[in-house]
């Protein structure tokens, strides 16, 4: 392990970029390649009918364990140049290294963009919530597109740095929140702002999260490093602890690694960073959202300064907002109409009250009331562990997966819920969202969209590009740092700023431990 740098100063977002982005590198090379071979048949260079015979990006997945394995899987039609993970002892490691044995190894994600920089067009970022921001500002620096899991960082202040970065160097992203993909959320994102129920005033999400240990201190003692594991890099920009590995001698998930960090709030971001990406993406995308005013979080059970509560209800008050839509037939002057949105509140509800018996340290009750749950019984049998319903003065919409990929409609005068495809009202909206149709399951389909937009250079092609879904991890981040404040948020979003609880800023900005810095 090479000795860390010294934190460098955060570099200016409008530095000029010019020796940089003046070169031609392998991605402008593959676009224009790929361009190029409608030319064959009118007479094209032998040398360049050579360069074109290989099109495929050179990806570097950091991170291959849990979520990593899939998404290095979803590149698996690229080459696949290097591989990175802090721990060589995992299944992960001997699965994915036997899979790709041309890969070139690395501990350290920083050894690998220095030494294998030249070589590497995009890379993906599947390492846990903490790593994120650093990983993915290196990568970008270089100038790789970055393909980054949910959420996208960890802090408020990282989400708008990345989101910054990705937009002035114009480089193609997307956040790994697969549901984006599908037909059904990008069909009710587009009935909901066509009107389809009205405008909304309450939004309910829940979730069946945590189902990892939460509630709890940090334990004493300390145990052996693992000989495979390289612990100073997996902590990263986190203060160092002592590495603490499994009590239970059957369980290979220890205290902190390599599933349970997303409990603790120095690595993960509880519930709502591992699903509200998820769950909240359909409303948040059909309302416009922004910058909420009001955020008010409330524990369920013990919450501490090392890890999340077993439980949270947490109220986000929007204002007034306008959004832009695409017109379905636009001409010379309109390429958009601008829509109006009345104030919304959206409550999150995860986990339940402390049951220590039960996964997760709760019972699951924590859900909407009852009283906005009855047509979903009627409909299901049952309210279902996660979901979203949008209630709006013309009906309600009710999404019962995690994704949003499918939902119901009740309009007002209506009986019962109908699936949306079925119901007569949908005629009347036009599809105007474009579709994701790459082949696979959606967290491929979600990859392939991304590397699609790669070789053609169209960042605005991915529907969960980093400009809107660092929007999205801001708003939901809010909900963390609340829980952590202990106190209602007074949000001033352009500024960055919790007006009312100065002692809030240290959640919406990390200090990040010395050698470790954004780039």
């Amino acid at each position: 392990m090479r000795v860390s740098k010294p934190a460098e100063k955060l570099p200016s977002l409008k530095a000029p970029e010019t020796a940089i982005l003046s070169r031609v590198d392998r991605r402008e090379f593959i676009k224009a390649s790929s361009l190029a071979a409608g030319a064959l048949t009118f007479g094209a260079p032998a040398l360049l009918r050579g360069q074109n015979l290989n099109s495929k990006l050179n990806i570097a997945c950091i991170g291959i364990g849990g979520k990593g394995r899939s998404d290095t899987d979803a590149c698996a039609g690229e080459n696949i140049v290097a591989l990175c993970d802090v721990d060589t002892g995992s299944d992960a490691y001997q699965t994915q290294t036997k899979k790709y044995p041309s890969a070139k190894f690395y501990k350290d994600f920083r050894q690998m963009l220095d030494q294998m920089g030249n070589q590497i067009d995009a890379v993906t970022v599947s390492t846990p919530d903490h790593m994120h921001a650093i990983v993915a500002s290196m990568a970008m620096k270089r100038n790789k597109a970055v393909f980054c899991q949910k959420p996208l960082t960890q802090t408020i202040y990282e989400a708008r740095y990345l989101r910054n970065m990705a937009h002035d160097r114009k480089i193609v992203t997307q956040m790994g929140n697969q549901g984006s993909a599908s037909d059904g959320l990008r069909r009710a994102v587009e009935t909901i702002q066509d009107g389809l129920i009205g405008q909304v005033h309450e939004v309910h999400v829940w979730t069946n999260r945590p189902v990892w240990p939460q509630a709890m201190e940090r334990p004493a003692g300390e145990d052996a490093v693992p000989a495979t594991l390289d612990w100073d890099t997996w902590i990263g920009p986190a203060p160092m602890r002592p590495y603490i590995g499994s009590r239970n001698p059957k369980d290979r998930n220890g205290i902190y690694e390599p599933f349970n960090w997303r409990g603790w709030q120095n690595f993960g971001t509880g519930a709502l960073g591992d699903m509200a990406c998820h769950t909240v993406n359909m409303p948040f995308r059909a309302l416009d959202l922004d910058y909420p005013s009001e955020i008010e979080a409330i524990s369920l059970g013990q919450m501490n300064k090392e890890t999340y509560p077993v439980g949270s209800k947490i109220r986000f008050a929007f204002p007034k907002r306008k959004g832009r839509i695409p017109v379905e037939h636009p001409h010379l002057f309109h390429h958009y109409r601008k829509i109006e949105h009345d104030p919304v509140t959206l409550w999150w509800y995860d986990g339940g009250q402390p049951d220590p018996a039960a996964r997760g340290g709760h019972d699951l009750s924590n859900k909407p009331p009852i009283e906005l749950t009855a047509d979903i019984v009627a409909l299901q049998g049952k309210v279902p562990e996660s979901g979203c319903l949008l209630i709006g003065d013309g009906g309600t919409v009710f999404s019962p997966d995690d994704y949003g990929t499918n939902f119901f409609i009740k309009l007002k005068g209506e009986e019962k819920f109908v699936h949306y495809l079925k119901h007569p009202a949908m005629a009347q909206y036009p599809e105007r969202i474009p579709r994701n149709h790459h082949a696979g399951n959606l967290g491929l389909a979600h990859a392939q969209e991304w590397l699609a937009a790669v070789k053609e250079n169209k960042p605005e092609t991915c529907y969960s590009r980093f400009d809107i879904t660092a929007r999205l991890t801001e708003i939901m981040l809010l909900g963390c740092v609340s829980l952590r404040a202990g106190q209602k948020i007074e949000w001033d979003g352009p500024k960055m700023v919790a007006k009312n609880c100065p002692q809030a800023a240290q959640f919406i900005r990390r200090q990040d431990r010395f050698g470790w810095a954004l780039s």
